[in-house]
């Protein structure tokens, strides 16, 4: 079992901390910015919010293929992070610059530099996310590793989140949209800086069995050829989450149906007869523990994406103070590093599924309790949100160290170990995550009327933005703790699974 050196994972949450720079900033202040700097309606903005998530459905596959195929003197995935930080420090800066154009030309804008950004993202984090499956083949190491991982990721989200609100207001004086463009060369900067520490101080010791019978552009073009595998799904979900009426639902079905025959027919066909990409997928659709990992990546990123996709517009209104989100976001990323750096300790003493499940319960009722917090009453949203979001914190730090699990499985089980495909598919359920959350919010407020050049909607609005903060997200809380109780792999389950891993790579040395 390979220990990692403290400062090795020091070092790997520094890239994190850069991710999460972008990340959490677009997140926390994407939509308000869109909505109330640039311009966009919120059913305009709701929309590029899916749309953009539906490409991430591809290039997070791809990308996840590309760096399973990567063979550097630096490794397969490491390099990646390298190569892709200048363009994604770029598009950071860019996503958040107001252009002089024409509502239409504003749009465009919009499409153009967020799918850039997300592109960027997706060339970085996949391989970033994948390398922790590779530096150590211990799961009680990569806990420890993943607890160090999102304590970096809420020290980056710190300080965007923390402090966005008041360097646009100096970096602009009075002027939102020049103080976020400035405000995001300083942020792009110290993510170049963080991704080079980053880079340079990790080290990938795992080496995957090689199995692929073909070359990388073989397998992209057979990839194109299982695109609806991906597309179609994605496609009727957007479309039913977005006008949630009678034929977009008749379309969701039909397509679920279709989806279910055909992911049947090819799991009963002969291994001899796939193609490598189909293998790969035969091999994640008959991995129980990742597609439950996969639903839980989807529905805890729906439980935390909502409430910070809300923050900004429930203190600016609700509370009436917008400049006291950012002391918020301070308090709920303090707790947030406490949380995620206790979930090492926690899991050894309940074990990382009861620990999952509590957590989920725990933060679902804490959340529920900000519905009733009274209009301009921040010490309540405070004490409760922040407790809440300790129980929250713990939630992605165990769930990257499981995707490593479920990686020793497929390998454990077919000899097969598809580790950037693993983590991509579950960095892209996150993103989508996040996409369907932000657009959720806008979704649920323009309902309300809101708009955010006209005050006279505020008021109505305000309900709204209650029940995004409480009962919106712990619903789906909720639900993931209820997959949960199905995810098949123990502690001692997935001990013995990495005894025999070891033991199987002496073999065959």
């Amino acid at each position: 079992m390979t220990k990692i050196p403290f400062y090795e994972k020091v070092g790997y949450a520094f890239g994190d901390a850069a991710a999460n720079l972008v990340w959490r900033g677009a997140l926390a202040y994407l939509a308000v910015f869109y909505t109330d700097t640039f311009g966009l309606t919120a059913a305009a903005a709701a929309m590029l919010f899916l749309v953009v998530r539906l490409t991430d459905g591809i290039t997070d596959i791809i990308m996840g293929m590309i760096a399973d195929r990567t063979d550097t003197k630096w490794g397969k995935f490491r390099p990646w992070i390298i190569w892709s930080t200048p363009f994604l420090g770029l598009f950071m800066v860019l996503v958040f610059t107001t252009p002089d154009l024409s509502e239409g030309g504003k749009l465009a804008y919009a499409y153009f530099t967020y799918i850039g950004l997300t592109l960027a993202y997706t060339v970085n984090n996949v391989p970033y996310s994948a390398l922790m499956g590779v530096m150590t083949d211990d799961d009680k190491e990569r806990t420890s590793l993943s607890g160090f991982r999102f304590a970096g990721a809420f020290l980056g989200g710190l300080a965007v989140m923390g402090f966005t609100p008041q360097l646009v207001a100096w970096l602009g004086a009075g002027d939102d949209a020049m103080g976020y463009q400035y405000t995001m060369y300083v942020f792009s900067g110290a993510l170049v800086i963080l991704m080079l520490i980053s880079f340079t101080s990790t080290k990938e010791r795992i080496t995957p069995p090689v199995s692929a019978d073909t070359d990388l552009k073989s397998e992209l073009f057979d990839l194109t050829k299982n695109l609806p595998f991906i597309i179609l799904p994605l496609l009727s979900i957007t479309l039913f989450f977005y006008y949630r009426d009678l034929n977009s639902g008749l379309f969701f079905a039909a397509v679920m149906v279709a989806m279910w025959f055909v992911i049947k027919k090819l799991i009963n066909k002969n291994s001899d007869e796939m193609s490598g990409t189909q293998r790969d997928m035969v091999d994640l659709l008959t991995n129980k523990p990742w597609l439950i990992l996969l639903g839980m990546g989807f529905l805890t990123m729906m439980l935390n994406g909502i409430k910070y996709g809300a923050i900004a517009y429930y203190f600016k209104y609700f509370i009436g103070d917008d400049l006291m989100a950012g002391q918020y976001f301070v308090g709920l990323l303090v707790v947030s590093i406490i949380g995620a750096l206790c979930t090492s300790p926690l899991s050894k003493w309940l074990g990382r599924k009861k620990l999952f499940i509590v957590s989920l319960i725990l933060s679902g009722l804490l959340t529920i309790a900000l519905f009733w917090a009274p209009q301009g009453d921040a010490t309540y949203v405070f004490i409760v949100g922040c407790s809440a979001e300790f129980f929250a914190a713990i939630l992605p730090t165990l769930y990257f160290s499981m995707l490593g699990d479920s990686a020793d499985y497929s390998e454990w089980k077919n000899g097969r170990r598809a580790t950037g495909l693993i983590y991509s598919a579950g960095t892209f359920v996150q993103k989508t995550g996040g996409g369907f959350a932000g657009a959720l919010v806008l979704i649920v407020l323009a309902g309300y009327g809101y708009d955010g050049m006209d005050q006279a909607t505020i008021e109505n609005s305000l309900p709204g933005m209650q029940l995004l903060m409480s009962w919106i997200p712990a619903a789906f809380g909720f639900a993931a703790a209820a997959l949960m109780v199905f995810y098949p792999l123990t502690d001692l389950k997935q001990q013995q699974m990495s005894k025999d891993l070891i033991q199987r790579r002496l073999d065959n040395k």
